[in-house]
């Protein structure tokens, strides 16, 4: 029987085949990332498509945007598309492309002006052409609904796609934050209703914040993010990994179109969501917003290099606390030791030195002075400056108390056993 099951599902796999398709929405750096996150799709890869002249570059494709020669048809800034539909159907795929970006917008998509930037969907197969021509329909009805105009998307058989520029590819992969405008409309298919899944345990909300990472099985961005951002977090919101059929009773206004889908929740209530992989400085930046407030003193110093004012009440909090340690507000980290502390009379926290390996030192020339700015090693936080002017010849470490939290030394081994089993939630929960 296990000889069976093994040449049957041998088979399936020989039979298997990727199917392709091609979308034109608007730039392609974000097209790109958009489907490259949703599980299913084995590759996208930006390119261009739609024209009928040879070997096109992107200079030549902009160069035509506006003022295309006679006989010329320029091509659209494309993603080719490759996925399992076994994974992911055609349906959803072609779905997600019209909430993805503005059909309704002839030669441009917001501000990105031209024909190279048209919507199109380019098919290779004839079941590809139906789903597309029905689902074009059914969502003319839904923005028609919501005030919008008529879809003037291409609907054409794909003759030739060409692979844009290395520069293009991965580009926000490379780029974190580099340029992608989001032009959808905000007009949703219907959800399809949930099938129920037997043996799953349900995942419900939390009193007061925490952070739900909704993954999938066999998502390299999921793991990705569980291994360069989740495992280093040692920070007093939670952070959960779930399934997308775990979750009940959360009030989430962001669908899961892609993994993962990162939610930041209060209560139960989403109050910011990203879909896809984060990198720990993206994650930490929208982390601050979250916890801090982006209007926050805190917020400020953190991650707009700020300064808080000299014996601020943070300063008064702790400049005579009892033994402990100073953490990372965001990442958890342990930064600095009370033992450590000094009075330095300048009115900022003052230390003669960092824990080992939680902090990172760079030049900084900014204002015309000569410094050396102290970053928190997981979080990129700015903490301060350090500076060689302590008694004895030490370095003052010269911290903005906003950045810090204290933890009583009595309170370590509880706050050690506490993340220890939060980290091993993040990955068992299931």
């Amino acid at each position: 029987m296990k000889l069976l099951a093994f040449i049957f599902a041998l088979t399936l796999g020989l039979l298997a085949k990727p199917q392709t398709i091609v979308f034109a929405a608007g730039c392609f750096w974000g097209v790109e990332k958009h489907f490259e996150n949703l599980p299913g799709v084995i590759d996208a890869q930006s390119g261009y498509a739609g024209g009928n002249y040879p070997d096109p570059s992107y200079h030549k494709v902009l160069s035509y945007r506006y003022d295309t020669p006679k006989g010329i048809v320029n091509y659209a800034e494309s993603v080719k598309v490759t996925y399992d539909d076994a994974k992911i159907s055609t349906e959803d795929l072609i779905k997600s492309f019209w909430e993805l970006h503005d059909p309704t917008q002839k030669d441009r998509q917001g501000n990105d002006r031209g024909n190279n930037y048209r919507s199109a969907i380019f098919y290779t197969t004839p079941e590809q052409k139906a789903i597309a021509l029905r689902t074009k329909a059914e969502y003319q009805k839904l923005l028609s609904k919501a005030g919008y105009g008529k879809i003037v998307t291409e609907i054409r058989p794909l003759k030739k796609f060409y692979p844009a520029e290395a520069f293009h590819q991965d580009y926000l992969k490379k780029n974190p934050s580099g340029y992608c405008p989001n032009h959808a409309t905000g007009v949703k298919f219907p959800a399809k209703a949930k099938a129920k899944v037997q043996n799953t345990k349900a995942i419900t909300p939390l009193e007061g914040k925490e952070i739900l990472v909704i993954d999938a099985e066999n998502c390299p961005y999921c793991k990705a993010f569980k291994k360069k951002v989740a495992s280093g977090y040692h920070g007093t919101i939670p952070l959960r990994f779930a399934r997308e059929e775990q979750i009940r009773g959360f009030k989430l206004k962001t669908p899961v179109i892609g993994t993962p889908t990162i939610y930041f929740i209060q209560n139960g209530k989403e109050v910011a969501a990203h879909t896809g992989y984060l990198s720990p400085k993206e994650f930490y930046k929208a982390l601050g917003a979250f916890k801090l407030g982006k209007n926050s003193e805190a917020y400020d110093i953190a991650f707009k290099r700020g300064t808080e004012p000299r014996f601020c009440k943070k300063y008064a909090l702790f400049k005579n606390t009892g033994d402990g340690v100073f953490v990372d507000r965001l990442s958890g980290d342990i930064l600095f030791d009370s033992k450590d502390r000094f009075n330095s009379h300048s009115g900022w926290l003052s230390f003669y030195r960092a824990q080992p390996g939680a902090v990172v030192e760079r030049p900084d020339n900014s204002f015309g002075m000569h410094r050396t700015e102290v970053i928190a090693k997981t979080s990129g936080a700015h903490l301060g400056h350090v500076f060689d002017d302590a008694p004895g010849g030490r370095r003052r470490f010269c911290i903005n108390a906003n950045v810090l939290e204290f933890v009583p030394r009595s309170e370590l081994p509880r706050r050690k056993k506490e993340s220890s089993t939060k980290s091993t939630a993040k990955t068992e929960e299931r």
